[in-house]
């Protein structure tokens, strides 16, 4: 890869700021080399750059592996591209570790080898925007011909810094829950979903799933108002499976809005959450196999074909998943009407999982027409709604996918045996190349979260599929940002291992909250305490 004409300064830099493990509060100053850069733009050549190759870094994200399509895919990519700059040019990719990527990227970073273009998640992003590495894309995106079919603008706009300033791009969206609620079982408790605004209207809701009849056997009692795959996650957002009862709590280490890290389980916030939790469970508000169950337990249980001990509502994943729960219900003979609900006051907005960006390394010149080629050549294309947005959603032609004709069994000679047949002309996903037994999904893009529209017919996005999306965008917030210190990825379990016992004394015991907050301090408070102590040092 080439060496990129940065400042000594600015390597130092990023090398302390990994040696912190990846602490945002750590982030580097403005960089000499941005000042440098920015002095002198006045004098930069505006020719056009001949740009006849890409270096691009990435983890896992990216599913086409060595062994798994990439060659093809990066052939494909090559030729495909090349047709639309109108000169040769190719990609070359260096796919790290995903579990070891960001000190990868850092002691890639400390060797002075930059790539051209790399992604990096939401939080790596949020510590090197800072530092002058990254190249302001802003006006490239605003005049990029991708605007024309961006269906989901707020994403990259949200993005953007105080000033404006967008230093990295997201082809797609985090994605989070939403509530949804079964239409049939409002009408027969005589309520309708737009008049839920409040905490009350939905407790009230939940107590009438349960009090009275709303599946219609006759019994009143046996059913619930809620499950849920846990009363707290184990991995960022932690509480989008029930935002109803946590509302403006936040059981996890986050920041103030000085930037301060602190403990969110800790705090009054918490302990009043717990006590709307402890309430429900009493009054069967709430399905008392949520403390065990796992999402597929869950799912289940909500669209079974017995809808006794069944739940109302189910808070669970945007866009495809409203598909796929329809789906469900109508396989089991189960009315399908479902409502989105619009978040409850005391909620605001669901919460939206920071999302990866790709990003263009700056190389300190001043002149940005090289940087404006690889945004022409990388992500001007990534969204191009035909052949490079189909390699980047689903890889390689008559690799990843077809449209030939053909048939295929998977799980031969196993109870799981099934056969797929495609008549020509028809796209469809293949099986995977490195094991004939699964059927391909996707490659870098998740064909449900991308923000421009695929206008080739390759698209199988349904109806209700869009439509939930929509809903969730127009009613989402960032989560908050996830700590990045040693001693918390050393921790985590342990720490989440005591936050459940004091939610299950509280709110499945019926304990006191105050002395249930005092064994998780004694438990893991000293964890805690050097986990901030690194991430506020």
């Amino acid at each position: 890869m080439k060496r990129k004409v940065l400042s000594v300064l600015l390597a130092s830099a990023m090398v302390a700021s990994l040696a912190a493990c990846g602490s945002s509060n750590d982030a580097p100053a403005q960089s000499a080399a941005a000042t440098d850069s920015a002095a002198a733009s006045t004098e930069a050549s505006t020719e056009a750059y001949n740009l006849e190759e890409i270096n691009v870094v990435v983890n896992g994200t990216l599913t086409a592996t060595v062994d798994n399509g990439q060659a093809e895919f990066v052939q494909q990519w090559d030729d495909a591209v090349s047709e639309a700059i109108g000169h040769p040019i190719k990609m070359n990719i260096q796919q790290l570790d995903h579990s070891g990527y960001t000190d990868a990227v850092g002691r890639l970073f400390a060797g002075g080898d930059y790539p051209d273009v790399m992604i990096m998640s939401a939080d790596m992003f949020k510590q090197y925007a800072p530092t002058g590495l990254l190249w302001d894309m802003s006006e490239a995106y605003a005049n990029a011909k991708f605007q024309s079919h961006l269906i989901l603008p707020e994403i990259n706009e949200n993005l953007k810094d105080e000033e404006g300033h967008l230093y990295g791009f997201a082809p797609t969206y985090g994605n989070g829950c939403v509530t949804y609620v079964k239409q049939a079982w409002l009408d027969a408790v005589g309520l309708k979903a737009e008049d839920i605004k409040t905490y009350d209207d939905y407790y009230n809701m939940l107590l009438k799933f349960h009090n009275e009849d709303p599946d219609g056997n006759g019994v009143t009692g046996d059913t619930y108002g809620v499950i849920a795959a846990g009363f707290v996650g184990n991995e960022a957002p932690y509480v989008n499976y029930l935002p109803e009862f946590w509302q403006d709590s936040y059981p996890a280490i986050l920041q103030d809005d000085n930037g301060t890290w602190y403990d969110g389980f800790q705090t009054d916030a918490t302990k009043a959450a717990l006590l709307r939790l402890q309430q429900a469970y009493k009054d069967g508000a709430i399905d008392p196999e949520t403390l065990t169950a796992s999402t597929k337990i869950a799912r289940e249980k909500w669209f079974s074909n017995d809808q006794t001990g069944s739940s109302g509502v189910f808070t669970y994943w945007a866009g495809s998943w409203y598909q796929t729960l329809t789906d469900n219900l109508i396989k089991n003979g189960v009315d399908d009407k479902l409502v989105e609900l619009a978040p409850i006051a005391e909620v605001g907005a669901y919460l939206n999982r920071e999302a990866p960006v790709w990003v263009i390394i700056d190389d300190g010149d001043g002149d940005n027409s090289r940087e404006q080629a690889i945004f022409d050549a990388f992500i001007e294309t990534m969204m191009d709604g035909d052949k490079v947005q189909t390699l980047w959603t689903y890889g390689a032609e008559d690799v990843h996918w077809s449209t030939k004709a053909e048939s295929f069994t998977i799980n031969a000679g196993t109870e799981k045996e099934k056969t797929y047949e495609y008549e020509d002309g028809t796209f469809h996903l293949k099986q995977s190349p490195n094991d004939p037994n699964s059927v391909w999904k996707k490659n870098a893009m998740d064909p449900a979260l991308v923000i421009c529209s695929l206008d080739n017919g390759f698209n199988d996005i349904s109806s209700l599929a869009a439509e939930g999306n929509k809903f969730f965008t127009e009613n989402c917030k960032d989560a908050p940002q996830s700590p990045t210190s040693e001693t918390y990825t050393n921790e985590s379990g342990t720490i989440y291992d005591a936050k459940l016992a004091a939610i299950t004394a509280v709110v499945v015991d019926g304990g006191d909250v105050d002395a249930a907050m005092q064994t998780y301090v004694d438990t893991v408070g000293s964890i805690i305490d050097q986990c901030l102590a690194e991430l506020n040092q």
